[in-house]
């Protein structure tokens, strides 16, 4: 007899989104290519001769190397050596994973043991190796004896300073590397947002009284993996008297008739690029409340605002100033807007009424997506909404890139 969930898998005929549209085809050599370039572009820019990163973020984006992401966020199994001027060396077994079998990779070495679990109580010896490694390649093309690294453990540094280098952040560096999408960073971030608002759509087909959030959660993480996506960075999604206030991530709570349902996608799919998406959907058969509707129009008009904002060259302290203020009632989102890639990624906007203690200038720059922000619920009240749009600078102005409608239902 066959169980449920076989069933389900072998019926499953909607997952797939190539089967009822292409996959954009992407040239990774020139993807590769570029990424590489403003990588070391930046190094050149904070005269850095090298980097070494060891973030799961930052080797797909320099390498496009995706092997364990999650395990290597918290156990360094490999990590990348980038000169300004010289080799890209591979300390580890990962190499690219793009089908096109296109590598920047020009040489691979076995990696030292950078976290406890797998060096233990030898891992001190091991970061003496890593930091005598690191010092012998610079000295192959610079006289400079500084270097960037990213989230190291406290011996590594140590000992890379005990060896005489100058350590400083390449996390700075990376961010900034990111900031400018190429085309084909846009296709493979559209091709993420079809994906992820494939499956809100089998999230709002089958939304009904009785349907627990962690089933629709499941829904959408189904579509990322059915689509050769990678993870989703929260599980926001709840319904309810959960939407208030906003961060509760999906539980076992069965949805009620008139519930609203929020949720952030927060996933990294397919070609490893972000989709951020934010929608509250309304649970039938009743009707919306006026009450929620109105909180759901106001929500949508602040999107509508400040996704207006946007323009190349505009400063970070003037999107700020001119964002969006709700009465002192509401609470709000974290953010007013943030700029995403491969995940959430500088720079950061915030509210103006915290632009003293969290703001910092710079401007917008042509080739940056922006995810614009929206979250209202009143304090000690039942229920809260959601919103988010990712939007495309370009020279002659924006493009939403994130195309799932908004609900009919409350914006009538």
């Amino acid at each position: 007899m066959e169980h449920t969930a076989d069933i389900s898998v072998v019926a499953d005929d909607w997952s797939l989104l190539s089967a009822v549209r292409p996959i954009p085809d992407i040239n990774f050599e020139r993807l590769m290519t570029y990424r590489l370039a403003r990588i070391r572009e930046q190094l050149s820019l904070r005269s850095i001769p090298a980097c070494v990163l060891i973030s799961p973020i930052s080797q797909r984006y320099a390498a496009d190397i995706r092997r364990w992401p999650l395990f290597q966020a918290h156990v360094p199994m490999t990590y990348l050596y980038i000169a300004a001027e010289g080799p890209v060396i591979n300390f580890g077994s990962a190499d690219s994973t793009n089908p096109d079998g296109f590598s920047v990779i020009d040489e691979k070495r076995p990696a030292r043991s950078l976290d406890y679990f797998s060096g233990g109580p030898r891992m001190q010896d091991d970061a003496v190796l890593f930091a005598a490694e690191l010092k012998a390649l610079l000295r192959e093309t610079t006289d400079e004896k500084q270097i960037a690294v990213e989230y190291v453990n406290p011996s590594a540094t140590q000992a890379l300073m005990n060896a005489g280098l100058r350590v400083v952040d390449a996390q700075p560096l990376m961010e900034h590397a990111r900031v400018v999408k190429s085309e084909d960073e846009i296709e493979c971030m559209r091709w993420s947002i079809a994906v992820a608002e494939h499956g809100v759509a089998k999230i709002a087909e089958v939304l009904r009284p009785g349907v627990r959030e962690n089933q629709l959660w499941g829904l959408l993480n189904y579509a990322n993996l059915a689509n050769d996506g990678d993870w989703h960075d929260t599980r926001l999604l709840s319904s309810g008297p959960r939407t208030n206030p906003w961060g509760q991530e999906a539980s076992d709570r069965c949805i009620e008739a008139g519930d609203l349902v929020g949720f952030d996608t927060d996933m990294i799919g397919p070609f490893g690029y972000c989709c951020d998406l934010s929608r509250t959907l309304h649970c039938g058969p009743v009707a919306p409340t006026q009450a929620q509707r109105d909180l759901y129009k106001r929500s949508y008009d602040e999107i509508l605002a400040n996704t207006a904002l946007l323009k190349a060259g505009r400063s970070f302290r003037e999107l700020s100033e001119q964002g969006t203020v709700q009465p002192e009632r509401f609470q709000r989102y974290s953010s007013l807007m943030h700029a995403v890639g491969l995940c959430d990624e500088y720079p950061r906007i915030p509210f103006w009424k915290d632009w003293n203690n969290k703001g910092y200038d710079g401007e917008l720059e042509a080739g940056t997506v922006m995810c614009v922000e929206s979250y209202l619920g009143e304090y000690g009240g039942c229920e809260g909404v959601k919103l988010e749009e990712q939007v495309l600078i370009t020279t002659e102005g924006i493009e939403i890139l994130t195309q799932y409608p908004f609900e009919d239902r409350l914006l009538a």
